[in-house]
């Protein structure tokens, strides 16, 4: 069969084109032998020439997809052989270096006395960055090893299977809520009678006193309420949606006074800043002066405890929510 100027040369020079010099000839007589051989079949079943052609040439599909397969050439970027490796290593970067990165920048932001916007910029533009740049380098690093690493692909065995997620609240999460607890209300206590911060021998509180008694009373039973919580949690057995609808309100209970008093100014002891005022006058000074646009320091830092604060309690709220959907599941 002669194929010059007809649509089978077009198609054979399309497929053929790609390869190596060296193996042109062999995949072009090839094909020449296949699509001649395939051509005359449908003839002997009735087809003209022309509508067998191109039916022929049709079921052969994408010459560059053909020219690919001669190559043995993959036409994706990562194949199954390291797919599942490249998304398992994404999304545990994905977990730690963004918020690696927006730590890092929010600390040096603080430092230079930016401002809130400022800072809060600063984060967004390099956790979109560090995203970026993850799924790029990734697919770069496991595109190049599928192209060029020629290793057989790796066997399941039973070793990797992933370890079995217990949905009962276990002991440990609760003594884990109790000795937390335990440690905050003693340090509370210890910084009233005893104090961290000592002047001249004398205690000085970090926490106003004159949240005493009420303010700290409305702490401690929130505190003992947290504590029921993770009790019941472990006798329950597991997170149910009435538990974490307790969590909630319970976040959002101390959110919102603890928030209060940190931007009212009511929170921190006001001889802790005089103290720090006094010892530490020339660095305070030097410190009000880089944050002197933002209200003082004081001001700027308070903001970024208020940021913290507010993100801790919605952590605890989703972190709540997924354990009830992870039981729920199973």
């Amino acid at each position: 069969m002669t194929t010059t100027n007809t649509l089978a040369e077009r198609y054979i020079s399309a497929t053929i084109r790609s390869l190596p010099a060296t193996a042109q000839a062999d995949v072009r007589a090839e094909l020449e032998a296949s699509i001649a051989d395939a051509i005359e079949a449908r003839i002997e079943q009735g087809d003209t020439p022309d509508a067998a052609e191109r039916a022929v040439l049709t079921e052969l599909g994408d010459p560059g997809i053909l020219a690919a397969g001669y190559a043995d050439r993959p036409l994706h970027l990562i194949g199954p052989r390291y797919f599942l490796v490249w998304w398992r290593l994404l999304k545990l970067l994905l977990w730690i270096v963004p918020a690696v990165a927006a730590f890092g920048v929010a600390i040096a932001k603080i430092l230079e006395f930016a401002t809130i916007g400022e800072t809060i910029g600063a984060i967004v533009v390099v956790i979109i960055q560090v995203i970026v740049n993850l799924g790029f380098w990734t697919v770069l690093v496991f595109a190049i090893l599928e192209r060029t690493v020629p290793v057989p692909e790796a066997q399941w065995n039973v070793d990797q299977l992933p370890e079995h997620y217990e949905t009962r609240a276990g002991w440990s999460e609760m003594i884990g809520s109790i000795v937390f607890l335990v440690l905050a209300g003693a340090a509370i206590v210890w910084d009233a009678l005893r104090g961290f911060v000592r002047a001249d021998g004398v205690a000085v509180p970090i926490l106003n006193p004159e949240l005493w008694p009420w303010w700290m009373a409305a702490l401690f039973v929130f505190m003992l309420a947290e504590l029921a919580l993770a009790i019941a949690v472990y006798r329950v057995g597991r997170w149910t949606v009435p538990l974490a609808v307790v969590n909630t309100v319970l976040a959002i209970a101390f959110a919102i006074p603890a928030l209060y008093l940190l931007i009212t100014g009511q929170l921190v002891n006001p001889e802790f800043l005089d103290y720090l005022a006094t010892n530490h006058a020339e660095d305070l000074a030097n410190a009000n002066a880089g944050a002197a646009e933002q209200g003082g320091v004081f001001r700027v830092v308070t903001a970024v405890f208020a940021v913290v604060t507010a993100g801790i309690v919605v952590w605890d709220i989703i972190d709540g929510w997924l354990k009830t959907a992870r039981a729920r599941r199973g």
